[in-house]
């Protein structure tokens, strides 16, 4: 089921990465280690598991790729409110959390799309 051909989710979900990344180098600089592993860790997962799908075995591990993706996204979102809820970290860029909100929906969409295929 390999599909090497671009397409926006696998495009979105690295440039994601890349601002995750970028975004938890700014907390390590404030020493703030265990929020910038967690979003390291959870915001890049989601670009790993889309990517991942990509080359799924079967429709059901595509549907299983997607469904810990959106899982990612979401622990990815809850860590990033709690950056912006407490007063001891940096607020992530408006920029970064609808990007989220957009990824979010597309994967909410594959998934829901897939498995009327299925």
């Amino acid at each position: 089921m390999r599909n090497d051909k671009d397409n926006l989710i696998v495009t979105k979900t690295f440039a994601f990465a890349v601002e995750i990344i970028d975004y938890s180098e700014e907390l390590r600089k404030l020493h703030k280690y265990e929020m910038a592993s967690q979003l390291f860790r959870s915001g890049t997962s989601i670009g790993a598991n889309t990517k991942e799908a990509q080359n799924a075995e079967s429709q059901a591990d595509f549907i299983h790729k997607f469904k810990i993706a959106a899982k990612e996204a979401d622990e990815t979102e809850f860590w990033l409110k709690l950056c912006i809820a407490s007063k001891h970290y940096p607020n992530p860029s408006k920029l970064l959390l609808s990007e989220l909100e957009s990824i979010i929906k597309i994967i909410s969409k594959i998934i829901s799309s897939s498995k009327k295929k299925s």
